[in-house]
């Protein structure tokens, strides 16, 4: 086995990004604005987000973004707008979006497992968010390590939470491969000295992600045989 762990990104990488949070993120936007379109267009810049196509930008720093900075981009446009409040509106929101999973989750991650190795996620979304999302996949009880940018580890691209999941594990970070699909998943992987995988289930692209990638895949699906190869 080319691994003895796996670490996945959330969001883009167990779950199609676009299917699960551009449909999303209009809703919201809708229900900060309150009926006034001027102020709709507003949050919709400070998120970087297309009202029109309802769907972030490629650049959009939400993508792989925490969501406290969400939060402060948004509070940043409402009038009086109270970040604390508007962060844990996002959270309990954001843990009731419609999952669109990548692929089906569970089978993937039983074989893995069934291959002795060991399983993490590692999001800048909310841990709180993470397990609700898990949990509602069917899944959650499949990793041994689930952290957010709020777990006490920091947010990626730093690679402290990263390595706080070999540490769990008991890995060496060179036997564990960081799967996900923002540059912010492969540097923080790299920084680490981890293996990186890049998935194509987000919005950046092979040309945005192959140069800090050692393998890029469609989407995590395609995993089993590279790591057993």
């Amino acid at each position: 086995m080319r691994v003895d762990g796996l670490l996945f990104d959330k969001d883009g990488t167990l779950f199609d990004f676009g299917a699960t949070w551009n449909g999303w993120a209009a809703q919201m936007i809708a229900r900060f604005a309150a009926g006034d379109t001027a102020l709709a267009g507003r949050i919709a810049q400070a998120l970087e987000y297309d009202l029109q196509a309802q769907a972030f930008l490629p650049e959009s720093f939400v993508i792989a973004g925490t969501n406290r900075e969400a939060a402060e981009a948004v509070a940043g446009v409402l009038p009086q707008g109270d970040v604390d409040q508007i962060e844990t509106d996002l959270m309990l929101a954001a843990a009731e979006a419609p999952l669109s999973p990548a692929v089906p989750l569970g089978p993937l991650m039983d074989g893995f497992l069934s291959h002795g190795l060991q399983l993490g996620v590692m999001t800048n979304d909310t841990e709180y968010g993470a397990r609700a999302h898990l949990r509602e996949a069917g899944v959650e009880d499949r990793f041994g390590f689930i952290a957010g940018f709020d777990s006490g580890f920091g947010a990626k691209p730093d690679p402290a939470p990263l390595l706080a999941f070999a540490d769990h594990a008991a890995l060496s970070p060179g036997r564990v491969a960081m799967v996900g699909d923002s540059t912010h998943d492969l540097i923080a992987g790299r920084r680490a000295g981890m293996q990186t995988v890049a998935v194509l289930t987000g919005v950046a692209g092979t040309e945005e992600l192959a140069p800090l990638a050692d393998v890029v895949l469609t989407n995590i699906g395609h995993l089993p045989d590279w790591v057993s190869s």
